[in-house]
């Protein structure tokens, strides 16, 4: 029986082969298109070492699923490697059909091998034994014994050579020869990874380090004869298994432990120069005891998500020229946030708008004396935070505050563990990770009491994005502003869970695993009876992902009774449009400067629309094992704001495609034009257009 969905994985590789196809959009600075490779091979990386070695353990045996069987994990692995086979392959040829040209345009000359014109080789000869050579250290590989650890995700250089006297069988290289094998970790820690050559001539000239390596390796063996070297890299399994219910101390001193370990995980995939004869990879899998199901072809140069730091030497090469964050007069460092939120709700919108702004808003707390209690969640921070500094000041300042610690968002571990530490020492109250549950709610809370200890118009922020300066500037996100009373004792009853209160009741706020699934129910059957009636149904739903079959099959049953569903997801989506049962749903992807992060979902309601924004996306996890919270959008012209935004994106025709029922990105015209809609940049000047709107 054929499925009525995607698999997950595989549609999460539709998604990154649509970053990858941003680099051939030759309309962009070129070195943007270089940026949206790296960013291609970085989310490789991290998806083989997190979904793959899931997949990978349960096709061993060394793990178990209740969602999937030895078989089915090993054939979907099969598949997953097939499709990105396919997508390195097309990954090689936008690389050196599209970009190497595109920058010896512009006079980049950037070497690919080890063969240089020869007003450089003097200079590689002196740039290699005075700053390459002293931190190189080849490590002997025998079959017999593993003598050498292979780091994760670091490069290798993989040499083979012959002693030089050993003369072998006259009239054939090397046969009969008994080879040796060395490995060497290439310097990243001393050395960049890219070295700029003396300019010749109009031409800039660049180069990898393991090509100059390469071309001076004979200086490296002595008495030895070269055959041969190729670059090689393991990625190992970073997933840490944290016991869910575990109390709070069992559980930091897991991450504390656990988190070490991640370096010397498991293999999950072995990636080596495809160039490579078989008989060299046999030895490697042989002595580093290599399951060959963890082969994965690269090309020479490995590592691509280094190229975000490929230099630019030519300073007439256009530069990235992204919309720059505004700060909106009537929240100008002199006026009050508090005072402008008490008369009505505002939203802000990132990167388009500041993050000052919020940060503005926590300092106006710690001086503010009327201000008794902030509460925050913490699931991402950036180093060195400004939140969290401003934080600190105000437990100094005499406010109570109270963070709740996510210590298992993943990859991010031992920052918050060692940022909670640093605020607990600063007096503020610490809650960390809830058993079973993940708290995934991006939102703060800030109380007033007067003298008398009446309390007084307190203020609830709820956000699609993490409280992280860096991401801010990265993520396209929205929070939302509110004095409104019934948001404000929601939030407060969310924070209470957090501290134990059970069977909370809320009003407004819908929370996951409380009355989130409950309130989409009831909003999807509403539109369905309006189509059934013969009047018009209509959901636009915006998110990350999509990925739960019971909401899936429910837009499926609004798609057959007539709604129309348009759907923004930007990564996964195991939705299958164009099909009998979803001939009235169309999936629209977005990828552009900025990585599309809210939530926003608008239901029509009778041409009443109700709009929502807050951190979920509706996959299994984020509806049952976290706690995510979501806000209704109150404010007339706020719902106005959020519906034009979701209208800008579906009349994008430059970087947004449709995604078909076989998984492919469909661009909606033939060819970008920079005349038509942009949504990202479009969006940006409809907000600086409307400031005075906002402020009015």
């Amino acid at each position: 029986m054929e499925s009525r969905y995607f698999k997950r994985d595989i549609s999460w590789l539709s998604f990154n082969y649509r970053v990858l196809l941003e680099a051939e959009d030759d309309t962009l600075p070129l070195y943007e298109r270089i940026n949206f490779i790296s960013i291609y091979s970085s989310n490789l990386e991290e998806f083989y070492k997190i979904r793959v070695a899931d997949h990978k353990a349960i096709a061993t045996g060394a793990a178990h699923s209740d969602e999937e069987s030895v078989q089915s994990a090993m054939q979907l692995v099969s598949e997953i490697n097939e499709e990105v086979n396919r997508q390195l392959e097309e990954r090689i040829r936008i690389y050196e059909q599209k970009i190497l040209p595109a920058l010896r345009q512009q006079h980049i000359i950037f070497y690919q091998s080890r063969n240089v014109e020869p007003f450089h080789k003097e200079f590689l000869r002196s740039f290699f034994r005075e700053e390459i050579f002293p931190y190189l250290s080849p490590v002997p590989v025998s079959k017999d014994k593993v003598i050498s650890f292979l780091r994760d995700n670091r490069l290798y250089l993989a040499i083979r050579l012959y002693p030089k006297g050993d003369k072998g069988t006259e009239g054939q290289a090397n046969k009969g020869r008994t080879p040796q094998y060395f490995v060497m970790k290439l310097p990243y820690s001393k050395v960049p990874r890219f070295i700029e050559l003396p300019k010749h001539g109009k031409n800039y000239y660049l180069m990898f380090i393991e090509d100059i390596i390469k071309a001076n390796i004979d200086t490296i063996f002595p008495g030895y004869d070269v055959d041969s070297s190729y670059c090689i890299k393991i990625s190992r399994d970073a997933d840490i298994l944290i016991d869910e219910s575990a109390n709070t101390s069992e559980i930091i001193e897991q991450v504390k432990s656990k988190v070490k370990k991640r370096k010397i995980g498991a293999v999950c995939r072995f990636v080596y120069d495809r160039a490579m004869p078989d008989n060299f990879l046999d030895f490697l899998v042989d002595a580093f005891r290599i399951n060959r199901q963890e082969l994965v072809p690269g090309d020479k140069h490995l590592n691509m998500e280094d190229l975000r730091h490929l230099p630019n030497p030519n300073n007439a090469v256009r530069p990235i020229r992204k919309p720059q964050p505004m700060k909106l007069t009537c929240l100008d460092e002199r006026e009050s946030i508090f005072r402008y939120v008490e008369k009505k709700d505002l939203l802000l919108h990132y990167p388009y708008h500041s993050f000052e702004h919020f940060i503005h808003f926590l300092y106006e707390a710690v001086h503010e004396p009327t201000v008794r209690e902030i509460m925050v969640t913490q699931y991402r921070v950036a180093e060195n935070s400004a939140v969290i500094n401003t934080l600190i000041a105000a437990a100094q300042n005499g406010k109570k505050v109270t963070v709740f610690v996510e210590l298992k968002a993943r990859f991010d571990e031992e920052n918050n563990l060692a940022t909670a530490e640093m605020m607990k020492a600063a007096g503020i109250n610490i809650l960390f990770s809830l058993p079973g549950l993940k708290v995934h709610a991006k939102v703060a809370l800030v109380l007033r009491r007067d003298r008398q200890g009446h309390k007084l118009p307190s203020y609830a922020y709820i956000s699609t994005g993490n409280f992280n300066e860096k991401t801010a500037t990265l993520y396209a996100d929205s929070g939302l502003f509110t004095c409104n009373p019934i948001l404000v004792n929601d939030l407060h009853n969310l924070f209470r869970t957090f501290q134990g209160k059970e069977n909370p009741v809320f009003h407004r706020l819908l929370v996951a695993r409380f009355n989130l699934i409950p309130e989409l129910n009831r909003l999807i059957d509403h539109e369905i009876e309006l189509a059934k009636s013969g009047k018009q149904g209509r959901i636009i739903l915006k998110m990350n992902a999509l990925q739960d079959p019971a909401m899936i099959d429910r837009l499926y049953e609004a798609s057959q009774a007539g709604v129309r569903i348009d759907l923004i997801v930007r990564g996964i989506c195991c939705l299958i449009p164009g099909r009998k049962y979803s001939r009235n749903i169309r999936v629209t992807r977005i990828v552009d400067t900025f990585l599309e992060h809210a939530r926003v979902w608008y239901f029509g309601n009778g041409g009443k629309p109700k709009l929502f924004l807050g951190s979920p996306d509706w996959m299994r996890r984020n509806l049952y094992r976290r706690i995510e919270a979501v806000t209704p959008i109150l404010d007339p012209n706020l719902k106005r704001e959020l519906s034009d935004m979701l209208s800008i994106q579906l009349s994008d025709k430059r970087k947004a495609c449709f995604v078909d029922d076989h998984l492919r990105n469909r661009w909606k015209s033939a060819r970008p034009q920079k005349e038509k809609v942009r949504a990202q940049y479009t969006f940006y000047e409809y907000l600086k257009s409307g400031e005075l709107r906002v402020e009015s």
